[in-house]
């Protein structure tokens, strides 16, 4: 075998365990269980201004990471209609659900996308600057399934 076989070989051996490598760090590593908080798992922007209070809230999962504040993902179901929601809580202007990891099989973001685009889902602003820039949007469908996410704020854009 000569020399250039052999470091033609290694470099493939190389990039296989480093692309390996990379697509870990960005599926499993550094992501945990979201902690919440029992009875304000959830919480809402009132129109009226003032603090987020929480909202009703059952079977709520989530992830998070520390190693960036936009890994925040959660699922839940609540009991709460769109309407209510409507007249009580600010509405988000623009929705951008981000993709979560594949395991992390209830949070559909391209599902979650095309319905908010369609007007099946609706998105409120649950935390705004939970981070420096960065908004928590939760977002409701008439069946009361319902998902939440950070994203970058519509201010932060610009």
């Amino acid at each position: 075998m000569t020399a250039g076989k052999l470091l033609a070989g290694g470099i493939v051996v190389i990039a296989l365990v480093a692309g390996i490598a990379m697509y870990w760090l960005q599926e499993y590593a550094y992501y945990t269980e979201a902690a919440f908080r029992p009875g304000a798992e959830i919480l809402l922007t009132p129109i009226e201004g003032g603090t987020p209070e929480p909202i009703l809230a059952e079977a709520v999962q989530g992830i998070d990471a520390t190693s960036s504040p936009l890994r925040f993902r959660a699922c839940f179901h609540t009991p709460m209609t769109q309407g209510m929601l409507t007249e009580t809580y600010v509405a988000y202007p623009k929705p951008e659900p981000l993709n979560a990891p594949s395991w992390f099989g209830c949070f559909d973001a391209a599902a979650i996308g095309t319905a908010l685009e369609k007007g099946e889902a609706l998105a409120f602003l649950s935390q705004s600057a939970i981070a420096p820039k960065v908004d928590r949007v939760v977002a409701v469908f008439p069946d009361g399934r319902a998902y939440a996410w950070h994203q970058l704020s519509p201010d932060a854009e610009e």
